[in-house]
């Protein structure tokens, strides 16, 4: 009998996600393998539920979520939960080897995590390997029941995931990239909701968008692409940004919304143009010599009662390279900073970090030049362990990490000058950098021009930080801090590091656990941009992380 209710809750859930008042959320992800044909060609990707992207999660603030994922793929799998703040509950945030050890083949797990204090649209993705390319989706959280958007209530919600798509194998193009020790080969296409669009040599529909006349939309857009920073444009419509990464934000009015992976923005688009056809462009930014995936994605926003055939219209894009546009769309997000809503930064700092974060080369016998592209902080390439982190700090198990995480770089030097004759090798090790419960942070993320300088979306496991203020150049910690915003700072839990310039984050360390801190490309990723805040528990239960579950993979 209770699994037909639980069957009977789920299918209310999936059919009426906004109306259906339910404290727990059921859900069931099966990792599987499921042919698909993109780009004119065929091939068998992992997904969740034989879905690209996979399914929604629907819940509301407040509410528990426990979802059930069986691997039934040749892969070791995780999924991250990517923004929700996993309060005393990090053994459900998913990083593997950080919080848990992976999912093995024919094995299962639960995630059990709680929505506190948190609405809006984040996203889910696999988190080991690069099998997030494929095993990725929404997470929408409504207010709790009664408690109305902080804006013009939306006629309708549509979620608007982009990606990226390679024709070849994307774990075979990893693992390539890792035994010559080079860069991997770029994506062959970005994605709307799965779909690519007309590429050159493909014919494909691509995305429609059906939208009435006279109706506003909240559109939840998403970028889930493992390497690329993105523009997100409709022809001939403004949209007004109310959120990212589900916190409210002071609405703005845009035509180009700039979105790095692992972020979310919410808008407002009311259709209120002439009926017709407008193209939809999601294209790349890249404000530097690496190379990206070039291809601009095509969908179509189309009015009811457009005629068939229709031409539409065009708009364009930004430029690959435009710096301004990025820039001006990130100045323009503060907090709402409402009563309600209050922006609670950090006023005064019990830790002040400074991460310089960069690549690097080191050798390596058996690559194809004898030497392997890594990516540092503060000159530490760090090294995943063979045991989870927090299994190590919960049992307090040695051998695993080291809590001596530099705060500083190891040789100070002008960090986006002309550093062609610097050495480019790294340390490397399993550092993290322990915090007392509830201490107050700052971290300056300072991009550097080792190799080449580039925008770096870092990603915060376990807690939202305050963007209280950035720059160009080298961060001046005489001056720079003068002009930090601590009044109403966009707060979120991705931001990308300007190219050669820095950004400066607080955050309050109210999360007892192990969190991951790292780049959200993932080529950077594997490479080593990565490192560990540990968070010691407080007093009490209340503030300290709750016991393993039962069945907590093994290493």
């Amino acid at each position: 009998m209770e699994y037909y209710q639980a069957r009977t809750m789920l299918l209310l859930i999936f059919i009426f996600p906004a109306l259906v008042e339910c404290k727990v959320r059921l859900y069931n992800f099966r990792v599987v393998l499921t042919n698909t044909t993109k780009l004119c060609s065929t091939k068998s990707i992992p997904t969740i539920n034989g879905k690209f992207p996979g399914p929604t999660i629907y819940a509301r603030e407040g509410d528990n979520v426990n979802i059930r994922l069986a691997n039934q793929i040749q892969y070791n799998v995780t999924v991250h939960w990517h923004g929700v703040r996993q309060l005393r509950t990090g053994w459900a945030d998913g990083p593997a080897y950080i919080t848990q050890c992976p999912i093995l083949p024919g094995q299962s797990y639960l995630y059990n995590f709680t929505l506190t204090g948190q609405r809006g649209t984040l996203l889910w993705h696999a988190h080991i390997s690069w099998l997030r390319a494929t095993i990725h989706g929404a997470i929408v959280i409504f207010p709790k029941k009664g408690v109305p958007y902080p804006f013009p209530k939306p006629d309708k919600e549509k979620i608007i995931i982009l990606s990226e798509w390679w024709k070849a194998d994307v774990e075979a193009v990893i693992n390539q990239a890792t035994m010559t020790g080079l860069p991997p080969n770029i994506s062959d296409a970005h994605t709307v909701n799965g779909q690519t669009g007309a590429v050159p040599g493909c014919i494909s529909p691509g995305f429609t968008l059906h939208v009435e006349s006279g109706k506003t939309y909240l559109l939840r857009i998403i970028n889930a692409a493992l390497n690329d920073e993105l523009f997100f444009k409709i022809a001939g419509h403004n949209i007004t940004v109310v959120e990212v990464d589900a916190t409210y934000t002071k609405p703005f009015s845009t035509d180009t919304v700039f979105i790095g992976p692992g972020q979310t923005t919410n808008a407002l688009l009311t259709a209120d143009k002439s009926i017709g056809k407008y193209l939809i462009a999601v294209s790349p930014f890249m404000d530097t010599v690496v190379a990206v995936d070039n291809v601009t994605a095509i969908a179509f926003l189309r009015y009811k009662g457009t005629l068939a055939f229709s031409p539409p219209v065009l708009t364009t894009t930004p430029a690959i390279n435009a710096t301004p546009a990025t820039s001006t769309f990130m100045d323009k997000l503060r907090s709402l900073n409402s009563k309600k809503y209050p922006a609670n930064v950090p006023l005064t700092v019990d830790h002040d970090l400074y991460f310089t974060i960069g690549v690097g080369i080191d050798p390596c016998a058996t690559c194809t030049n004898g030497s392997k592209a890594v990516a540092d902080i503060n000159n530490v390439s760090f090294i995943m362990p063979t045991t989870a982190l927090l299994q190590a700090h919960y049992y307090n198990i040695s051998g695993v990490f080291t809590d001596d995480f530099p705060a500083k770089p190891p040789i100070a030097f002008n960090y986006t000058g002309n550093n062609t004759a610097m050495n480019l090798k790294t340390t490397n090790g399993t550092k993290a950098y322990r915090l007392a419960f509830n201490s107050a942070v700052q971290v300056v993320l300072q991009g550097t021009t080792i190799i080449a300088p580039e925008s770096h979306p870092f990603h915060l496991h376990g807690f939202n930080f305050f963007v209280v203020g950035k720059g160009l150049g080298n961060f001046d910690p005489d001056n720079d801090p003068k002009k930090f915003n601590l009044a109403d700072p966009v707060e979120r839990n991705t931001v990308s590091v300007p190219t050669a310039g820095w950004i400066a984050i607080r955050f309050k360390a109210d999360n007892p656990g192990v969190w991951f801190l790292h780049c959200h490309l993932e080529v950077h990723t594997t490479w080593g941009l990565k490192m560990a805040f540990v968070v010691d528990n407080g007093k009490g239960p209340n503030e300290s992380i709750l016991p393993p579950p039962s069945d907590l993979p093994t290493c």
